[in-house]
């Protein structure tokens, strides 16, 4: 099994997306990953008990990654051995009305975890400088009062939108929430691979829309603005990832790894220690239980 660290997938410097790898050989098998996967969310399960007893960090899990990159199974397989009371999912689709009466930010940040709790976010505030950059006239839906035809989209509309984004994340990690942020790069070879899986596979098929085959043949230019969030946004409080997303077991176990291995550095995360008055009476407090017990 091949060994790896957080700064083998951590983004620090600008990047060229191309360069960045959709595969990574583990020198494992499938198998074999299942079971390392299966090690340490077991620990990371645990760490989240003492996460929530200790009640002062949040963790934030962002997953960001074209059609079929894998996001919804790799929050199954992660998370599977949480408390499910410390593991809030949110699914972020197209905006509802009252979503779109707000500013672009609310719907995320009313998601945020809670001290104690992990929140997931499939899919991101991060939509708004992808998919809404791709398709600009889903800005003109936000009714922004200097924004009226899509002339006003500019360069500078854009810059805005990033030193927002990045203030958002400054803010919500000053005030104890730990980010993380995972962008699961598929190849489009292995995008295809996928979707015709959905295609030949009948119960498989309620996964595909049309829609899938025409954002496609957008891939240059989502991968273009990919490539200006990563650079523009990766930051020591608030750090992207890069996971290879060609094979899903090895994704998971990446990200569950980064996750734990990252957490575990937070050496203030520990259990509330017992007051001194309650340490001094765990005896007599055994023993009046141990005496009701015997009484019944």
């Amino acid at each position: 099994m091949k060994n790896i660290t957080i700064s083998d997938f951590k983004i620090t410097a600008p990047i060229n997306i191309k360069t960045l790898p959709t595969h990574i050989e583990m020198d494992a098998d499938d198998d074999t990953l299942k079971k390392e996967l299966k090690k340490v969310r077991k620990k990371l399960g645990k760490l989240q008990d003492t996460l929530y007893a200790h009640d002062k960090y949040a963790v934030l899990v962002c997953l960001q990654g074209m059609d079929t990159a894998g996001k919804d199974s790799l929050i199954r397989e992660v998370f599977k051995d949480f408390n499910v009371r410390g593991v809030v999912v949110h699914s972020f689709k197209v905006p509802t009305s009252l979503e779109r009466d707000h500013d672009y930010l609310w719907r995320h940040y009313i998601a945020l975890p809670a001290r104690g709790k992990f929140g997931v976010h499939n899919r991101t505030h991060y939509e708004n400088v992808l998919v809404t950059r791709v398709h600009p006239e889903y800005i003109l839906g936000e009714q922004l009062p200097d924004v009226s035809s899509l002339n006003d989209i500019t360069p500078e509309f854009w810059d805005r939108r990033f030193e927002q984004i990045n203030n958002f994340e400054k803010h919500i990690a000053a005030n104890g929430t730990i980010i993380f942020k995972f962008f699961l790069n598929i190849s489009i070879n292995e995008q295809r691979n996928r979707l015709l899986r959905r295609l030949n596979k009948k119960d498989k098929n309620w996964k595909f829309s049309a829609g899938d085959l025409e954002e496609r043949k957008l891939w240059d230019n989502y991968m273009a603005c990919y490539q200006d969030a990563l650079n523009r946004t990766s930051k020591a409080h608030a750090p992207w990832f890069n996971i290879p997303a060609d094979n899903k077991k090895t994704a998971r176990y990446l990200v569950a790894k980064i996750l734990y291995d990252t957490l575990k550095t937070y050496t203030d995360i520990k259990e509330p220690e017992l007051d001194e008055d309650t340490k001094s009476n765990l005896e007599a407090y055994k023993k009046e239980l141990n005496k009701e017990l015997h009484n019944s």
